[in-house]
C-alpha cells in the first residue's frame, strides 16, 4: 500500500482559517509597534460581528504595554495594560483603528484572530 505523502508547501495555507501571525514587539509610546491596524489610518474600522484578537506575548520575550488606538478625532491611544512573557490577552477589535504594543526592549508577540 502507498502512503500518500504531504507536500511542506501545502502547510502555509493551514493557518488561513483564523488568521494568526507574529510581530517583533520595540518602540516606544511616540513610535509604538503595530499589533494590528496602523497609524496611518485615518477612520476607526467597525464590523458587523466584532473581531477578537488574542495576544501571547513570548516566553523569552520581555515586558510589552499594549493598548488600542481610535482615529476619529485626535488620535487617542488607551494603554490597556502589560503582558509579561508567556502571557495572554484577548480583547475586542471594533471601532478602532490600531492595537499597538511598546516594549523597552524587545519581544515577539503572537496574534490569532477570531470572529465572534
Amino acid at each position: 500500500m502507498t502512503v500518500m505523502q504531504r507536500s511542506n508547501l501545502t502547510s502555509i495555507y493551514d493557518r488561513w482559517v483564523r488568521p494568526s501571525y507574529e510581530v517583533r514587539v520595540r518602540g516606544t509610546l511616540d513610535h509604538p509597534t503595530y499589533l494590528w491596524g496602523s497609524a496611518g489610518i485615518t477612520t476607526d474600522i467597525g464590523f458587523d460581528k466584532a473581531l477578537v484578537l488574542h495576544l501571547r506575548n513570548d516566553v523569552f520575550g520581555a515586558e510589552i504595554t499594549f493598548g488600542t488606538q481610535k482615529a476619529s478625532g485626535a488620535k487617542t491611544k488607551t494603554t490597556i495594560g502589560t503582558l509579561q512573557p508567556g502571557e495572554c490577552a484577548s480583547l475586542q477589535i471594533d471601532n478602532i483603528s490600531g492595537v499597538f504594543a511598546t516594549c523597552e526592549l524587545e519581544s515577539v508577540v503572537a496574534c490569532v484572530i477570531n470572529q465572534i
